[in-house]
């Protein structure tokens, strides 16, 4: 199946190559009991993306990230996370299916159960595992873990957190211009809003990013859930302005522009990353009960408890408003 990218810019076909591995486009529908006043609630349901029990947005990433590892010739990938991060699982479990082997360093986060299963899932992962601890010293000892994992005189392919970097981003350009096509199919009305979380920047830029060379209106909330990165309007328009550059460099015939359709809040981060609050406990449970909609606490729990709360004192009028789910694993 041709990536809906590939389909707006046939010249990036050979130029930007791409890996399916998960199943789109991911469905749509209205969460009719969870919009009894304001604007009309949807979902874009991107847990039902990957295959083998996985989605979010993790897998969309991995399908422009591992190709390019590839296309580089590099054999490792070396990226950071938390404790409980399903992004480095993630990496390590479908780096191992293409052969690319991968160095996680993780960071501290509150421990729950969850996190502890998460762990040993890392570690039966077949991932080189550093416990770095604090985010200083992972920048600290970054230098020395990429240069244990050169293969010859080619270095390891080095991602961020989440994946957020200009190719990861391209998932969500890429998801972008398939909700256009929904729109355009009749799936949906056009979108006055979508929100979604924001946890290392790469989602909301390349949806952001892809909402506008699709051509739609929709603006982008994105509610942060992460206070150990940089992730204000600024940082993200950038990460977007780089994407945009990759597109164009691969031969896409766009114009840089600045986000004008993205808005950052941080009201409902709460303590801070991997904290549960009372509001994500509460949509959490509305989620499930009433939109049959699983959401976990970190992220998406947070994001709907924003989106509720908003709707529920008009932000969004009586526009349509679209809750991307990014949860991943089931």
């Amino acid at each position: 199946m041709t990536p809906h990218l590939h389909q707006l810019y046939p010249e990036l076909a050979d130029t930007l190559p791409h890996l399916r591995l998960g199943t789109g486009p991911t469905p749509v529908r209205r969460l009719i009991h969870l919009d009894t006043c304001g604007a009309d609630i949807w979902v874009k349901d991107d847990s039902a993306f990957g295959d083998g029990g996985w989605g979010g947005n993790k897998v969309r990433k991995l399908e422009w990230l591992l190709p390019d590892a590839l296309r580089l010739g590099r054999s490792t990938i070396v990226t950071v996370g938390g404790l409980g991060t399903n992004w480095g699982l993630a990496t390590a479990l479908y780096g191992r299916e293409h052969g690319l082997k991968t160095v996680l360093a993780l960071v501290d986060q509150p421990m729950d159960e969850h996190v502890r299963a998460q762990l040993e899932r890392l570690r039966a992962s077949g991932a080189t595992l550093y416990l770095t601890c604090t985010k200083a010293r992972t920048i600290l000892r970054a230098p020395l873990i990429l240069a244990r994992h050169f293969s010859g005189l080619r270095p390891p392919y080095f991602l961020p957190a989440g994946g957020s970097s200009p190719v990861g981003a391209l998932g969500y350009v890429e998801a972008a211009v398939e909700l256009a096509e929904q729109v355009r199919a009749g799936d949906l009305p056009e979108p006055g809003y979508v929100v979604t979380p924001v946890g290392s920047g790469g989602t909301v830029a390349g949806l952001s990013l892809g909402l506008q060379l699709a051509g739609l209106r929709t603006r982008v909330v994105g509610v942060v859930v992460n206070d150990t990165l940089p992730l204000d309007h600024s940082t993200i328009d950038g990460l977007a302005q780089r994407t945009a550059r990759v597109l164009r460099s691969r031969g896409a015939r766009i114009t840089l522009e600045p986000l004008t359709n993205l808005e950052i809040v941080t009201e409902w981060l709460g303590p801070g990353y991997g904290h549960p609050t009372p509001e994500a406990r509460t949509a959490q449970t509305l989620s499930a009960e009433f939109g049959h909609l699983t959401l976990e606490p970190v992220y998406t729990a947070k994001a709907m408890a924003a989106l509720l709360d908003m709707n529920a004192h008009g932000r969004f009028g009586d526009d349509t408003v679209v809750f991307l789910n990014t949860n991943g694993p089931r």
